[in-house]
């Protein structure tokens, strides 16, 4: 009798294919904001532009996957639009690389479009090479293992990019994250004959609609109402000139595209057989529960960036200073005044109207030792981006962890319900805001410095909640959806992280706002206490409904 296998072989493929996915999209992410910034080689965009900017442009990139989802469930299968996805994001990176507009909002479209093909299809296959008796029960342990790929590539994309930005510019790291696409690709390529047995289109049941009448929909009432959004005019003031209804024309697009998906999904529930109602209104409350973690997660490329780019001692240890910078994975800052006039900047970091003066670099505006630096003299510093690596470090050293302690809780019949495990999610992503208001404090609200272990503290925190969150979302919608709905709901919980990234970029445009930095993480605190307890409170009814699938 053959061995039974632990996971399929298909496994290893997928998670290398998703590991340099990552690769390229972090790398390009951990970047993003950098160059929307930068007067020299960027776009000059202040902080508010262009965390709105960021917050659109990942909310798009996970709002697509519902269409990708749609077209591979009935008329693609999942290996085409994987492949094609792939290939279109990576020339999207690389043409995000060439400083005009045009080139910059070309390259966006593609990486949105690219990865709309892209994600929903490789979970997908994943969850469908583990519908079998064979490997059913290796559900979960799989999707952990599949995340862990994801979080290998976004740990050593940030070292690449970090040697790539200091010995070539922005334009050659976009080149850098768009090759890694392009090797996930292959490497999907190379596995392709271990993914035929979940490739398997859905067949629609007797009397469903055709799958292009739920993508009308959506899609065009969607884009109907994102064009009234952006249009629409609230009253206007002197801090609203453009008459804007939320935060900007277009975060109201957006908004507004969000109405005629939440009453799709609303038609979908209640359309659906009585015997399928309660598990689907499960899944989507969940996906509802979510969308403030990741408000609050995907902070990380705004927010968190704007911490070790202006509050955080970069400083690179002295023993491996000349190392790292010979190696160019390590920048260098000259105390020297600019030789012509720079933005002036508060003792916050906000620019001061439009004027400009000769002055010292602004990483020197509350560095402690600058009394004992001399003029012309280097400082070498670790990149900015560089602290987007410690959330995936955090990943890898703890899923193994993770992964184990439910292993062993499974055994003894202990493990927590996949509804408790999103509450222990959402408590401990808010403990991770106290740890960033003790980091606002300690700093004296950023008129020193900050300690980098600050940053491994808070994602340290941060990672066990996503470890009982993120993985898990996409194998609760795989177990539990009902098969003609696995796309549909596997959308529904990309649509929910797409409304969430949208929501880390509004809250985001804020921080300029705080003269309290310890106010705003403090905001995010609340926020996530908030979903926690809406989401105990509706606990005894999702464990029951979770039991009923005996899930």
């Amino acid at each position: 009798m053959e061995k039974q296998r632990k996971h399929p072989q298909a496994l290893p493929y997928l998670f290398l294919t998703e590991m340099w996915e990552r690769f390229g999209y972090y790398l390009m992410i951990g970047i993003f904001t950098f160059y929307l910034k930068d007067v020299n080689h960027g776009f000059q965009m202040t902080e508010a532009e262009s965390a709105s900017l960021y917050g659109t442009f990942i909310a798009l990139v996970f709002f697509t996957p519902f269409i990708g989802g749609l077209l591979a469930d009935r008329i693609l299968g999942y290996r085409l639009p994987i492949i094609l996805g792939g290939l279109m994001m990576g020339v999207g990176y690389c043409m995000m690389g060439v400083h005009t507009f045009t080139m910059l909002y070309t390259g966006m479209v593609l990486v949105i479009a690219g990865n709309g093909l892209f994600k929903p299809n490789i979970s997908t296959l994943l969850g469908n090479l583990y519908n079998t008796d064979q490997y059913r029960n290796q559900k979960d342990e799989g999707y952990n293992i599949f995340y862990m790929g994801i979080n290998v590539g976004a740990f050593v994309c940030n070292i690449v990019s970090a040697f790539l930005m200091n010995k070539y510019g922005y334009s050659m790291a976009f080149v850098g994250a768009g090759i890694g696409m392009f090797i996930g690709v292959a490497v999907f390529l190379v596995g392709n004959k271990h993914y035929v047995s979940g490739d398997v289109k859905k067949v629609a049941a007797p009397g469903e609609k055709p799958w292009w009448i739920d993508l009308l929909i959506v899609v065009v009432p969607a884009v109907l109402f994102a064009i009234i959004g952006y249009f629409i005019n609230g009253v206007p003031s002197e801090t609203n000139e453009h008459s804007y209804l939320v935060k900007d024309d277009v975060t109201d697009a957006f908004l507004f595209a969000c109405i005629p998906v939440i009453f799709f999904f609303g038609y979908v529930l209640f359309t659906s057989p009585k015997h399928e109602r309660r598990v689907v209104s499960a899944i989507l409350v969940v996906c509802l529960a979510v969308i403030p973690f990741w408000a609050i997660f995907k902070q990380n490329g705004t927010v968190l960036n704007t911490w070790a780019d202006n509050y955080t001692n970069r400083d690179v240890p002295k023993s491996v200073s000349n190392g790292l910078k010979g190696m160019y994975l390590a920048g260098t800052i000259k105390y020297e005044m600019s030789e012509d006039s720079t933005q002036v900047l508060d003792n916050q970091f906000r620019k001061v109207g439009d004027e400009k003066a000769i002055q010292y670099p602004s990483y020197f505006k509350n560095y402690e030792k600058v009394s004992e630096l001399k003029p012309g003299q280097e400082v070498v510093v670790f990149n900015s981006n560089i602290f987007q690596s410690v959330n995936p470090f955090w990943v890898i050293v703890l899923t193994p962890l993770v992964v184990a302690i439910f292993r062993f809780l499974r055994k003894r019949k202990m493990e927590p319900s996949i509804p408790i495990k999103f509450v222990l999610g959402l408590f401990i992503t808010g403990l991770s805001c106290l740890v960033m208001v003790a980091a606002a404090k300690a700093s004296m609200n950023g008129e020193i410095k900050s300690s980098l272990w600050w940053f491994f503290g808070t994602y340290g925190v941060i990672t066990v909640g996503e470890l009982c969150l993120s993985p898990i979302g996409l194998s609760m919608v795989s177990k539990l959806a009902p098969a003609r709905l696995t796309a549909l709901l596997m959308g529904a919980w990309f649509i929910s992280t797409s409304i969430g990234n949208k929501l880390s970029g509004v809250i985001a445009s804020l921080w300029d706002q705080y003269d309290n930095k310890s106010s705003f993480f403090m905001l995010n605190f609340y926020l996530m206490m908030g979903a926690t307890l809406i989401l105990i409170v509706l606990l005894p009814w999702l464990l029951k409904v979770f039991r009923e699938q005996n899930k």
